[in-house]
């Protein structure tokens, strides 16, 4: 399942190729034909995203609030595919233009570097845009379905596939492919929505969302290992950083989220927001610290190279004793090492 990182560059990706431009809306699947017919004809007018949850706001032209809201959860075998002239990035232009599903194959960053403009200065780009690591041009993004490569002549290019929601400008398209969730909301019903998901440290990262969070693990008996995967408690975390945060934190997964000591909870929450903003700016969980140069290409091309314990299982603990083990959790496959994630001492702090 998409983890926060991904959705964050979604809303990325619309903000700076969507808002502010009206938008053809279709449903070429069909099954959200009500859904884009209240949309059709829009202008976009903001996208944000909280946790694992993408809002896009339409609104009439010139409105700086939108009236209609978008919300689409991706879960397990939703994404976005984009064509046309987008923002384009290295893990992007790698996954051919989707984001969404976990991009697990790694990013070839010597192969793709040379697709993108050779004039490309990051400082010259919106902060806003995915500027800080791509570059804005019309691009020759393969749909994932489709062997065919989009010529720049077919814009916009047929839709491929069961295509839940078609939105279109004059110069880019955006596919949505087998989302949880997608719907059409108002105002009021996404602050009720929001109301029941956790902190998000992109949407929230100051000290007040640093004490909800604190607050709420303090008051549960339940596993931490389960409480990071709760929406409620905090947004975002999915198993790949669950394993990377519990296995940084040197915290064994079962211990109840009352026991966990309010300063390595802090901790933990720095780290999420450390980790969460590293995997927006490069569009890869990279959950190791410290590498070199050619250390760092390897984990970008290579799950197995970015991560300490995430699909590990039997490998050497990268540190302390023992090996990564495996096992379910909430009816997810947990990773940890249990020579080095403890539970900590019982003590008051």
């Amino acid at each position: 399942m998409p983890e926060g990182h991904s959705i964050h560059r979604i809303a990325r990706q619309f903000r700076a190729n969507f808002v502010g431009k009206r938008v053809h809306a279709s449903s070429p699947q069909g099954r959200f034909a009500a859904g884009a017919d209240d949309l059709d004809g829009r202008e976009v007018v903001a996208s944000n995203a909280v946790g694992k949850q993408l809002f896009v706001e339409f609104g009439p032209k010139g409105a700086d609030i939108g009236d209609r809201i978008l919300r689409v959860h991706l879960g397990l075998y939703g994404a976005w595919d984009f064509a046309g002239e987008v923002t384009v990035d290295p893990t992007l232009l790698a996954a051919s233009g989707r984001i969404g599903q976990t991009n697990q194959r790694g990013t070839f960053l010597e192969e793709v570097a040379s697709e993108l403009e050779s004039d490309f200065v990051p400082d010259a780009l919106p902060e806003e845009s995915l500027g800080s690591i791509g570059a804005p041009r019309r691009a020759r993004l393969r749909m994932a379905e489709s062997e065919r490569e989009t010529s720049l002549e077919d814009f916009p290019p047929a839709p491929v596939g069961a295509v839940r929601l078609r939105l279109l400008t004059d110069t880019t398209v955006a596919d949505l492919r087998g989302p949880t969730a997608c719907e059409v909301l108002d105002p009021e019903q996404v602050r009720q929505v929001l109301a029941k998901l956790g902190p998000d440290p992109l949407v929230d990262p100051g000290k007040k969302a640093e004490d909800a969070f604190v607050a709420k693990v303090r008051k549960k008996p339940t596993a931490i290992g389960l409480l990071l995967m709760d929406q409620s408690v905090v947004s975002g975390i999915g198993n790949v950083y669950r394993a990377e945060l519990l296995f940084r934190a040197r915290l064994d997964p079962h211990t109840p989220g009352r026991d966990v000591p309010e300063r390595q909870l802090r901790a933990i929450w720095r780290d999420w927001a450390k980790l969460l903003t590293i995997g927006v700016e490069t569009g890869q969980m990279m959950t190791k610290d410290d590498l070199e140069p050619d250390e760092y290409r390897r984990a970008m091309a290579s799950r197995d190279e970015r991560h300490y314990v995430y699909k590990q299982t039997g490998k050497k603990s990268p540190r302390g004793k023992g090996e990564v083990v495996m096992e379910e959790m909430g009816g997810r496959n947990l990773y940890w090492a249990p020579g080095w994630q403890k539970r900590p001492a019982p003590k008051n702090d």
